[in-house]
């Protein structure tokens, strides 16, 4: 007996999903100008059939935008994209249809229509990810604590959000994967158009978001637009390493316009790589050296970590002691060893892959 109202209710939803893409596709007309036609009309579908006379009234159009407004070669492009969409088990989303992310409603540029290639979890209003992001020429201490915090919230059932770049969000994405997490890649492509291109077989294990049609190429200019989606899907942006001026800032700065947190992990001082992380912390931002920092602010709890292996009693403690990175010194206060011991218990952990230095400090593998 409900057959037809659903029926009926897919079909609006399924024709409010093309006209928002018909809308995306045409001419002059951005996320707030599709979103102001949205708001004024009621649905994209609406704005789509009004006659010139009203849509010249709408907030933020001028003549330039209206003109391509109900032409023919928008509505074919976005015909011509949903079946290309099938074609290719990618899905759409649209604003104000059921699967948009009701986080992106933080922005004040929220995209008409988002191209997703994976399982899309669940993004409310402040969700349960963390977006992580850094320099893509990260140093080796960065890019352990990366991976460390990346597989501590994964274990702790929050999704890692990046931008599949190389270096930070590489580190972040890999090992949540390997925790067995949900990792998302926010893309300044389309997602049948993975860049950089090593990164092809990692992105096949993520789901993949994109504002940009299927055969999209990476453009310069696209990758501070994607930064707003990675913070705004986000509950909060740890920043790991990034220079004074570096896509790592614009991702916080939109983060803090969005009402989130930021994080930011402290650096050696000279290194212009840390100029960022010590810029935000002075501005405010949460001084994070592990995953507990970020869930004692979130108010999430505790951290689950990783199953301790099978170890002597030495090596077990030393290795449990390394829930962040460590120098000699505090693994010798927190674990009460002689150093003689303590050396060779972490010796013992490097043979067997579970631990190693990294610029003066300790981390666990």
């Amino acid at each position: 007996m409900t057959s037809g109202p659903l029926s009926a209710d897919t079909t609006h939803q399924a024709e409010e999903l093309l006209a928002l893409l018909t809308l995306r596709f045409t001419p002059q007309l951005g996320p707030r100008r599709i979103e102001n036609l949205r708001e004024r009309f009621g649905s994209a579908r609406a704005a789509l059939s009004m006659p010139l006379t009203e849509l010249r009234h709408t907030p933020g159009l001028d003549a330039k935008s209206l003109s391509g407004i109900g032409t023919a070669k928008p509505a074919q492009q976005a015909e011509a994209e949903l079946g290309k969409l099938e074609r290719e088990g990618i899905t759409l989303v649209g604003r104000g249809l059921p699967g948009y992310p009701a986080a992106l409603d933080a922005l004040s540029d929220p995209p008409a229509v988002l191209w997703v290639l994976g399982p899309l979890p669940e993004l409310p209003t402040v969700p349960r990810a963390i977006g992580v992001v850094g320099t893509r020429a990260a140093s080796p201490h960065a890019l352990a604590l990366t991976r460390q915090i990346a597989a501590d919230l994964a274990r702790s059932d929050i999704t890692v959000i990046s931008g599949l770049a190389r270096g930070i969000d590489t580190a972040a994405h890999s090992a949540s994967i390997e925790a067995g997490g949900l990792s998302i890649g926010i893309l300044g492509s389309a997602v049948n158009m993975i860049y950089p291109h090593e990164n092809t077989a990692l992105a096949s294990k993520l789901t993949l978001i994109s504002e940009y049609p299927l055969g999209m190429g990476p453009a310069m200019h696209h990758f501070p637009i994607r930064n707003r989606l990675i913070a705004a899907l986000s509950a909060a942006t740890l920043v790991v390493q990034g220079e004074w001026k570096s896509g790592s800032l614009i991702t916080a700065t939109h983060a803090l316009e969005c009402g989130r947190t930021v994080f930011a992990v402290p650096g050696l001082a000279g290194d212009p790589r840390a100029a960022g992380p010590h810029r935000l912390i002075r501005d405010g931002a949460v001084l994070t050296e592990s995953v507990q920092d970020i869930l004692n602010e979130m108010g999430w709890g505790q951290a689950r970590t990783a199953p301790l292996p099978d170890l002597p009693p030495e090596q077990a403690r030393v290795l449990a002691a390394l829930d962040a990175p460590a120098t000699l010194d505090s693994l010798q206060a927190s674990t009460g060893f002689a150093l003689s011991d303590l050396q060779t218990a972490l010796v013992m952990l490097q043979l067997q892959g579970l631990a190693e230095e990294v610029g003066g400090r300790w981390v666990r593998r």
